[in-house]
């Protein structure tokens, strides 16, 4: 039986679990075009700035406190193909493995289209989009980013190419959710850390957390996703998904109680 096939186990089952896994799930760093406005004017590519420097320096102190904070490792990381997100995956691996070019213990990491920014003018300002929707995305070049030694060639991507225009949140939302779920169900094994964008961080906090309402998602804020696995023969069953917001306060996740609807 697949692990597809299997519904979920209620969480407060009395079975004890084989096994948690984590799913993490991150905002980029600062991007550069929110303090050099001028930058999109010349700009070859302006729909996907860069990292500003202080979102190098903020991403690193984020893959710092996961060490620190998470007490599990990561085993993969699934990234954005923006620039700003692949920059950010690469300061968090640095953090990570002490900056060890070929760690054995390093996560490996793939650029998953799935994890791109939400395709409306709400997030690709009108002013920068490509005019035919053509992202030009150079794999290679944005995998040279990343760490020597942890790109994972092997895995076959959720989506195969960059997605199409999406038009509406809601569309992107069930997106996200549906990849959350995807990409879980395919390492049941093992920890992820998926580097994207704040409204994949607001949509993994308010599918996952009831009644619960994200209106803000700072730099390099994120969400701890666990579930309890069960093994059942050679398959696997899961719980359900609990969202564990950092106890001080400091996840940079701004929400509050959904409002009662009259």
């Amino acid at each position: 039986m697949s692990i597809s096939d299997i519904d979920a186990v209620p969480n407060g089952h009395s079975e004890a679990p084989e096994f948690y896994q984590n799913v993490v799930v991150m905002r980029h760093g600062d991007r550069f075009d929110n303090f050099e406005r001028s930058w999109t004017a010349t700009a070859s590519r302006p729909w996907d700035p860069p990292l500003y420097k202080d979102g190098l320096v903020r991403a690193f102190d984020t893959g710092r406190t996961f060490l620190d904070l998470l007490g599990f490792p990561f085993h993969r990381v699934f990234v954005s193909p923006f620039l700003r997100c692949v920059q950010t995956a690469a300061q968090v691996i640095e953090a990570l493995t002490d900056g060890a070019d070929s760690n054995p213990s390093s996560p490996k990491v793939s650029i998953e289209y799935g994890l791109c920014e939400m395709l409306t003018n709400e997030a690709i300002r009108p002013n920068v989009e490509p005019k035919d929707r053509n992202w030009d995305f150079d794999i290679p070049q944005l995998e040279a980013i990343l760490p020597v030694g942890t790109v994972d060639h092997s895995i076959e991507r959720v989506y195969k190419e960059m997605l199409p225009w999406e038009g509406s949140a809601a569309v992107t939302h069930r997106r996200y959710v549906q990849l959350f779920h995807t990409l879980a169900d395919k390492y049941p094994t093992e920890n992820l850390l998926l580097v994207t964008h704040g409204e994949a961080v607001g949509v993994a906090v308010s599918t996952f957390m009831e009644d619960v309402l994200v209106y803000g998602v700072e730099y390099c804020a994120f969400v701890q996703l666990q579930r309890p696995v069960f093994r059942r023969g050679d398959s696997y069953v899961f719980g359900k998904f609990e969202v564990k917001l950092r106890n001080d306060g400091k996840d940079g996740i701004k929400h509050m109680p959904k409002p009662e609807k009259e």
